[in-house]
């Protein structure tokens, strides 16, 4: 980031982390200007946590990255044009059906894989057709874009990148896909009961677009109320 010609944050959010991840990231921090960080303290999930750094982020294109860099930053280098052409929204893809040229460089162990395919049309059919891969934890959006869709949005866990692409189509936006250089890292803690939960979260955003939740949550964010999460 520091050789870029754009300015530029990081934002670090912690979502209750009980390690000494919060002493590392302090330590991090210190003295860089450039670097906030927000402490959670207690887990909400990794829905609540990304909601709570696009919210909170200042810049004019908002990028959330997974912290273990399977897919590195050097994938924003090909966002940027098609921000700059007038795109709100650019994620990246696993899944050569969106975005030829997707690699796995290191691919998930084989429950990962099979959970993986088997839930992709169900996710489809339910929240986000035509997205093979919604999951890809690389996505940026414009400011106003992320402010109308994080305002807004209600799963606090896995699911929370499916229901981001759902609401971004619900307020009009075209979702742009790039493929993406992929490796799965070792020390990720998403289990069965985690991948299971996401299915269930696809049937709520099916349910919360046609009982016009989302929209009486757009109506209470007009009227200056805070999201149901906020403490």
């Amino acid at each position: 980031l520091t050789a870029q010609p754009y300015t530029w944050e990081l934002l670090i959010v912690l979502d209750g982390v009980t390690d000494n991840t919060t002493s590392v990231v302090s330590q991090f921090a210190e003295g860089k200007e450039q670097v906030r960080w927000i402490d959670r303290q207690e887990n909400r999930g990794k829905g609540y946590t990304v909601r709570q750094g696009m919210l909170a982020a200042r810049g004019d294109i908002r990028l959330f990255t997974d912290a273990d860099n399977s897919t590195d930053m050097s994938h924003f280098d090909q966002m940027k044009p098609i921000f700059d052409q007038g795109a709100s929204v650019v994620i990246c893809s696993r899944d050569g059906k969106d975005a030829q040229g997707a690699v796995q460089a290191r691919p998930q162990p084989f429950l990962k894989r099979v959970l993986g395919n088997s839930g992709n049309l169900f996710v489809q059919i339910m929240a986000v057709p035509g997205i093979w891969d919604t999951q890809c934890g690389f996505k940026a959006f414009r400011a106003g874009a992320a402010e109308q869709i994080f305002a807004i949005s209600q799963i606090d866990r896995w699911g929370f990148d499916m229901e981001a692409l759902a609401l971004a189509r619900r307020f009009g936006h075209k979702i742009h896909v790039i493929a993406a250089n992929w490796h799965d890292a070792e020390g990720t803690h998403v289990t069965l009961g985690g991948y299971l939960g996401t299915f269930w979260e696809a049937v709520k955003i099916r349910w919360n677009l046609l009982t016009g939740v989302y929209a009486r949550q757009e109506k209470r964010q007009a009227t200056g109320k805070p999201h149901p999460s906020a403490k």
